[in-house]
C-alpha cells in the first residue's frame, strides 16, 4: 500500500477522526465524498462536508453521488480529486455500487496518489473479503437483527482489497464484534478488525494503529476453529498479516 488507508467505525461525535486522512491529502485538498443516494444524498453530503471542514486542515468536499442501484465510475469521478472518502449507509448497496470497479479503483488510487478513507460502510468495503451484513449464522442470531443491513445470514462479498483483513464497524455500540468472530471462526475471512464508533484505524504498509474515542478489536483464527480476540486502544497498534 503506497498511501495510507483510513477506516472510521462510524459515529458523529468526533470530527478529529478525519484529521489524519486530511493531513495525507495533497494539492487543493478536494475530497470526493462517495455517497449512495437513497433519496437524501445532498443532505448526507452536507453532513460529511461539515465534519471534514470542522476537522481541518482546509479542504474542499466534493459530492460524488451514486443513485441506489447505480454503479460508481471512478475514472471520471476522480478527475480533479485529491482524496476519496467512501461514506456510510447500506453496506451491501455500497458493495454493489463498487462491484464493477473493485479491481480498477485501488490501482487508480495508487496511480494518482490518492488516500482512501472509509466511514462505516466505506470501511467495510475496503477489505479484500468484505463482511457486508447479516445477523444470523445457520439461523442462529449472532448480533442484533437491526444491524443486519437488510440481510439475514451473515454475508461476505468481494471488496476493494485495500486492507488484508475483514472490517466490521460500530463494534461496541451495535454488538457487531460477534458477527466478525463468527465470520473468522467459519473461515469466511482470514482475520478481521471490528472498529468502534468515533474511532480511526490508520493502515499503512505492514502496520495499523488506533486513534479516537474507542478501540479496534482484532479477531484472528486459532487452533481447531477457535478465535482469538485482542483489543487495542488509542495510541496502540498491531502488525498486519
Amino acid at each position: 500500500m503506497g498511501s495510507r488507508t483510513f477506516l472510521i467505525g462510524g459515529g458523529w461525535n468526533r470530527a478529529d477522526v478525519y484529521a489524519p486522512f486530511l493531513r495525507e491529502v495533497r494539492g487543493e485538498r478536494r475530497i470526493g465524498c462517495l455517497i449512495l443516494d437513497e433519496g437524501d444524498g445532498p443532505a448526507q453530503f452536507e453532513r460529511y462536508a461539515g465534519a471534514l471542514r470542522k476537522a481541518g486542515p482546509a479542504c474542499v468536499p466534493v459530492p460524488l453521488l451514486v443513485p441506489l442501484g447505480g454503479r460508481f465510475e471512478p475514472e471520471a469521478a476522480l478527475d480533479g480529486i485529491d482524496g476519496l472518502l467512501v461514506c456510510g449507509g447500506l453496506t451491501p448497496a455500497y458493495q454493489a455500487a463498487l462491484a464493477e470497479c473493485l479491481e480498477r479503483l485501488p490501482g487508480l488510487l495508487a496511480e494518482r496518489g490518492l488516500p482512501y478513507a472509509g466511514f462505516s460502510a466505506g470501511a467495510a468495503v475496503a477489505a479484500r473479503r468484505a463482511v457486508v451484513g447479516g445477523w444470523l449464522v445457520d439461523g442462529v442470531p449472532v448480533c442484533p437483527e437491526e444491524t443486519g443491513e437488510d440481510l439475514a445470514e451473515v454475508e461476505v462479498r468481494a471488496g476493494l482489497g485495500l486492507v488484508p483483513f475483514a472490517v466490521d464497524v460500530h463494534a461496541a455500540q451495535w454488538g457487531t464484534l460477534a458477527r466478525l468472530v463468527a465470520a473468522v471462526g467459519r473461515r469466511q475471512v482470514p482475520y478481521g478488525v471490528a472498529v468502534d464508533e468515533n474511532t480511526l484505524l490508520t493502515v499503512r504498509d505492514d502496520e495499523a494503529w488506533v486513534s479516537g474515542a474507542g478501540g479496534a478489536h482484532v479477531v484472528r483464527p486459532g487452533a481447531g476453529g477457535d478465535v482469538i480476540v485482542r483489543s487495542y486502544g488509542a495510541g496502540e497498534g498491531f502488525a498486519l498479516e
